[in-house]
């Protein structure tokens, strides 16, 4: 999607020259091809492309990379924090976890005006959200064993994450301290405060995400739970896939600690709202959701308890999400003024649906 500020790629690649002469100060020659990325920057990531060449040592060599640089403009979400993106990417990895390697982070508003992070970039096909991969793209030209293959390979690389030893890798500064005795209390407080803070935007009513906070909050569960790294933004989406493997697990803006679940829920949603929530048919192979959740259960050696809570609990905050994401396009005139895309649109339908089904 784009966004407010446009690049100049040409002014881009000579400073992410000059930044790099600095973290491989034994090249020479060095120079930066093949740059793209999306003409504008600004929603809930900005990515870059490209080759970092040079000689070393008499040898010839070449980085194929990736840049994840924090947004600017009318962001997704109140805050970002590359610098703990990048250091949760290289906890999992020494985990053994299927993510790009990390080269360097920037951490200054210096060399490209905002903080930033460099990883490799890994070759391989990422399932598509646009046109949802049930709907068209590469994923409906595959054999029905590959799309088990990959939703296997998947489930299992998000199973891996949730098997890590959060506390061993340092993580526990992922949420506050006081949050490590309440957990799921602390995400509530938070995303209350996330929809409040989209309601700051014109104070446009959004019954259906309120009604659903309201239904969370009465039905929490009491009894202590699972506590463990989350990746957040769990769905086969955000992976690359190789041959039907996943071999790169992306995206850690939402990565937290809680209990797993909530990832689990999330990667079901995800699927239904690319199926059920634009009203298209899950294409031959995809695994269905007990099946899905018994394979989990096996991987992680104990039972999911609270499935259908963390559920609602994925459909609220995916919905709240998509009001931002409607307050977007209305603000960079992507729809018009009068539309009511933010508060009527396939996650908040889904999520009235689900809503209606607990009776």
């Amino acid at each position: 999607m784009p966004a407010p500020r446009e690049r100049d790629f040409e002014q881009t690649r000579k400073q992410l020259e000059s930044w790099l002469t600095t973290r491989l100060p034994a090249a020479e020659e060095l120079h930066v091809s093949s740059l793209s990325g999306p003409a504008t920057t600004g929603f809930s990531s900005d990515t870059l492309l490209f080759d970092a060449c040079y000689r070393e040592d008499g040898a010839e060599r070449r980085l194929e990379l990736v840049a994840r640089l924090e947004p600017t403009g009318f962001g997704v979400f109140p805050e970002y924090d590359v610098a703990l993106q990048a250091r949760v990417m290289q906890a999992v990895a020494r985990a053994g976890v299927a993510v790009p390697h990390v080269h360097w982070l920037e951490n200054s508003h210096g060399p490209l005006d905002v903080p930033f992070y460099v990883m490799e970039r890994v070759e391989g096909r990422i399932p598509p959200d646009n046109p949802p991969y049930h709907m068209g793209g590469w994923m409906t030209e595959i054999e029905p064993a590959e799309r088990a293959s990959i939703w296997w390979s998947g489930l299992e690389s998000m199973a891996a994450i949730h098997r890590c030893d959060w506390r061993g890798l340092g993580l526990a500064d992922l949420v506050p301290p006081a949050a490590l005795d309440d957990p799921l209390g602390a995400q509530l407080d938070s995303w209350r405060r996330y929809l409040d803070w989209t309601h700051a935007w014109r104070q446009r009513p959004q019954p259906v995400p309120e009604r659903a906070f309201e239904w969370l909050v009465a039905q929490r569960p009491q009894a202590p739970q699972p506590l463990g790294l989350c990746w957040g933004d769990a769905r086969i989406g955000n992976m690359i896939f190789r041959d039907g493997r996943c071999v790169a697990v992306l995206d850690w803006e939402m990565a937290t600690l809680g209990n797993p679940e909530q990832d689990l829920a999330w990667f079901l949603y995800l699927d239904a709202h690319h199926s059920e929530g634009v009203e298209a048919e899950r294409l031959p192979g995809f695994p269905g959701r007990e099946e899905t959740v018994a394979r989990y259960e096996q991987s992680l050696g104990r039972p999911v308890e609270h499935l259908e809570y963390y559920e609602i609990f994925a459909a609220f905050r995916f919905a709240a999400i998509m009001i931002r994401v409607g307050q977007q396009l209305i603000h960079y005139g992507l729809i018009p003024e009068a539309s009511s895309f933010d508060r009527d649109n396939p996650a908040a339908r889904l999520l009235e649906k689900r809503l209606a089904q607990l009776g």
